[in-house]
């Protein structure tokens, strides 16, 4: 049985208000995704990578891979129009030569501070219960709105989770869940547990962490930066 990272490129960010796509910004010298993929090439437990990449960049894709010493990337797949497309295209390929009972890790290429701990703690979930979705807990008061101006309502934070990458499943049984979601015509779903759950299936959960930030706008660029720095002068301190 093998563990893969499926690594979703597949998108171009245009909150991020850049000229190339948010997952090839370079931040210190290196790419963004380049961080992410350092993450799964160090994991022991990770056996391969594929990546589902925005269309023409492939080749900048596998450049950044030879020269930063990816060797687990085996694979490049072109991305979808939307998310759901693009994991999908992705776990369709994944199918043509692995066996139903690996385990896929759906990834953001955007989440570049996925620690070896989240990795790990999502592996042994999927192991035990067939799926795992890392989260966080919600700390901030939640209000419900209406109109998205004013509100009067609280919602329990207890009962809110929030949800990060990866996202494991058994191959086979994520690639059924694709087809009968087709059928169903579900076909713009966020995330591969809010596809789950709209199939009307249970998902459960491994260990997130704040630091283990989407960079979605240039904000979240300015956090990365802070946080790389913060981690390399723990490596000093060692």
């Amino acid at each position: 049985m093998s563990n893969i990272a499926l690594i979703i490129a597949g998108g171009y960010g245009n909150r991020m208000k850049q000229d190339i796509p948010k997952q090839f910004l370079t931040v210190n010298e290196k790419p963004v995704i380049v961080y992410t993929l350092e993450a799964f090439e160090r994991h022991p437990e990770i056996d391969e990578i594929v990546v589902v990449c925005v269309e023409s960049w492939d080749h900048v894709l596998w450049a950044y891979a030879k020269q930063f010493n990816i060797g687990k990337l085996k694979t490049v797949v072109t991305g979808g129009k939307n998310g759901q497309d693009s994991i999908r295209n992705g776990l369709f390929e994944l199918e043509k030569n692995h066996d139903r009972n690996d385990i896929v890790m759906i990834h953001d290429a955007i989440r570049p501070m996925v620690s070896a701990e989240i990795i790990s703690d999502n592996i042994r979930v999927c192991m035990e219960y067939g799926n795992a979705i890392t989260v966080i807990p919600c700390a901030e008061a939640m209000l419900k709105t209406d109109n998205g101006l004013d509100s009067s309502e609280l919602y329990p934070r207890d009962s809110l989770k929030r949800t990060q990458t990866p996202q494991s499943f058994r191959l086979g049984e994520i690639c059924d869940l694709h087809r009968k979601a087709l059928n169903a015509g579900i076909t713009n779903s966020v995330a591969s547990c809010t596809l789950k759950v709209e199939m009307g299936e249970k998902v459960f959960f491994s260990k997130g962490s704040e630091k283990n930030i989407k960079l979605t706008t240039v904000d979240d660029i300015d956090i990365f930066k802070a946080l790389l720095l913060a981690k390399r002068s723990d490596w000093l301190k060692v």
